[in-house]
């Protein structure tokens, strides 16, 4: 008996070495930004994101985000956003550069929590966490498609954004990017509904509809990418010519804030410098 007891324990031991670690307790009033991957949190003990200065050709987006964050972060009424519109426009960015502010204005009292869409089935989850905590949270979901045809994923955000069973608690507000203002992908199908083809348009911008702030980031005019240009290259104490920014913007067939900054990625590295 006292050998099959040893050889249990042994067996035992050996697989309690094989089992994963368990996973560490979350401290969510110690980080300014923190992952969820669905089932559990990781913490960034930094969060990047560029001056606000730097963010140009943005202005109006910028003061919305802005001064929705800093009313979130005091602990007012706050909307939930969905930042929509062309890529590279800074939707992101802009989004983490105002947590930033907040944090600094309010130390201690906001924290983002970015959700990957792959992670989404856990976001009621995080609520349940969440709202347990002392503190305010916007959870940040980037880049954010449905298709046509899914209807889970659109159900759950409206689920979470009006009043059903597993809503956001009041210290928590959400923000997505999108590409397309719906969300939800649309076809030139929709018109051709024999019944009634407005009901179909009008049921995929309702998803967008629920978020009280919707902002549009559209691809900047010339000017504008220029200005965006100039803020970069004086700040990094860098020269650079227009008519090779217009050409750099020609090639990469866009002009935005991302084509932008990849040029001026471009002459500081010419320039032997570090950005």
């Amino acid at each position: 008996m006292t050998d099959q007891i040893e050889v249990l324990s042994r067996i035992a031991e050996a697989l309690e070495r094989l089992a994963p670690p368990a996973a560490a307790q979350v401290d969510w009033l110690a980080h300014p930004a923190y992952v969820w991957t669905g089932a559990e949190a990781r913490s960034v003990p930094e969060l990047l994101a560029p001056p606000l200065d730097l963010l140009r050709g943005i202005d109006s987006q910028k003061e919305r985000v802005v001064g929705n964050v800093e009313r979130l972060a005091a602990g007012y009424a706050a909307h939930d956003m969905l930042l929509w519109g062309s890529r590279g426009m800074g939707k992101s960015a802009v989004m983490r550069a105002a947590i930033r502010a907040a944090q600094a204005a309010h130390p201690g009292r906001i924290a983002l929590v970015q959700v990957a869409q792959e992670a989404l089935h856990g976001v009621s989850a995080l609520f349940a966490l969440l709202g347990k905590v002392d503190r305010q949270f916007l959870v940040f979901i980037d880049d954010l498609g449905f298709e046509e045809h899914d209807g889970a994923g659109p159900r759950l955000l409206r689920s979470w954004l009006e009043g059903g069973v597993e809503a956001r608690p009041n210290n928590v507000r959400l923000a997505v990017t999108a590409n397309r203002r719906a969300i939800v992908s649309r076809s030139m199908s929709e018109q051709d509904d024999p019944i009634n083809p407005r009901d179909v348009v009008d049921d995929r911008l309702a998803l967008a509809d629920r978020f009280g702030l919707s902002i549009g980031f559209h691809n900047c005019d010339q000017p504008s990418y220029l200005a965006i240009i100039a803020g970069y290259t004086e700040q990094f104490g860098l020269a650079f010519d227009e008519h090779d920014a217009l050409e750099w913007s020609r090639r990469r067939g866009a002009r935005s804030g991302r084509v932008a900054w990849q040029y001026v990625t471009e002459v500081a590295g010419r320039a032997g410098k570090i950005v």
